[in-house]
């Protein structure tokens, strides 16, 4: 008889490497080849962590490396919270959020509810409107700055002739009041598409026959879209608003492209002002427990969300 592949390597296996490798259960082996993985990733995000809680407490600064480090305690924490400016960033990066979360869920659920009713042309426009996803966000907000430019801009000289004021001398960027709606209406622009994906996978997971079961029950196609189509698609609503959420909140490369925090600082997020704190201002402690605060408050309302998204799943 013929003999197998696993016959033929035992033979051809010494002894001892035999007996050693027969020795090893599947978890060790399994704990063999992720191991390595586990470590590196630990020896990337968790020293870093906790190299950063330890500078939180000091009045370190990494441009003054050889100065005396003093251990400050709860200092830096105390007037991190009780500083109006900390305070307006994050109104600023709330209202960023609210709008764009919003609008791209408003406009990607209704796209993708178009584009799920099957009509000639339909994959050729689902590209199209993804496009905008794959474009770099330094190139987004290259282009839109053009298109803001308050003499050759285009999207200005629509403004401008609904407001019925001058191009020549009007620049949402620019504009205290209009400056932040600049930045939401870019980054809807870009990444409505993603929203819509998410929602396009939710349309299609529902059972054609769960409609043709209301349509039998004569249920109006109003009284379906509330009863079937929301309810069955809400938790991947729900996972884009998170998705979404985080990478807004972390927002930083668009909008410097766009406004550079201002005009003033009416659109400066927090990742923009801990981002001069860090590397202009130099306060690297001060900087670390600021660091800290942000993460701790996106994890801890991530982690209640999850469990808000966890129970709409269940239902």
């Amino acid at each position: 008889m013929t003999k197998t592949v696993v016959e033929s390597l035992a033979e051809a296996t010494p002894p001892r490497a035999a007996s050693t490798i027969r020795g090893l259960s599947d978890r060790a082996i399994a704990w063999l080849f992720v191991g390595p993985t586990i470590a590196l990733l630990l020896a990337i995000n968790i020293f870093p962590l906790i190299w950063t809680i330890r500078l939180s407490f000091t009045n370190y600064r990494v441009n003054r490396p050889n100065a005396d480090v003093s251990w400050v305690g709860l200092r830096n924490y105390e007037r991190i919270l009780n500083d109006p400016d900390i305070w307006m960033t994050m109104q600023a990066t709330a209202h960023f959020l609210f709008w764009t979360i919003f609008f791209q869920v408003v406009i990607g659920f209704t796209l993708a509810w178009l584009i799920n009713r099957k009509f000639k042309g339909n994959d050729l426009w689902t590209t199209l409107i993804v496009l905008p996803m794959m474009l770099s966000p330094a190139v987004v907000g290259n282009f839109w700055t053009f298109l803001y430019q308050p003499q050759i801009g285009l999207f200005n000289y629509l403004v401008a002739y609904v407001t019925g004021g001058s191009a020549a001398s009007f620049s949402m960027i620019s504009d205290v009041d209009l400056a932040p709606w600049a930045i939401v209406i870019v980054d809807t622009w870009m990444w409505t598409p993603f929203v819509m994906l998410i929602c396009l996978a939710g349309l299609r997971s529902i059972p054609d026959s769960i409609y043709e079961a209301a349509e039998c029950d004569r249920a109006s196609a109003w009284r379906q879209f509330w009863t079937i189509t929301i309810p069955m698609v809400l938790p991947f609503l729900m996972l884009a608003v998170l998705f979404r959420g985080i990478e807004n909140f972390k927002m930083f490369d668009l909008v410097v492209q766009l406004t550079g925090g201002g005009p003033g600082s009416i659109t400066e997020l927090t990742s923009i002002n801990l981002k001069r704190e860090a590397f202009e201002k130099w306060r690297t402690g001060y900087s670390s427990a600021y660091a800290i605060i942000l993460f701790v408050t996106v994890f801890g309302l991530a982690s209640i969300y999850v469990k808000a998204l966890n129970k709409v799943k269940e239902r």
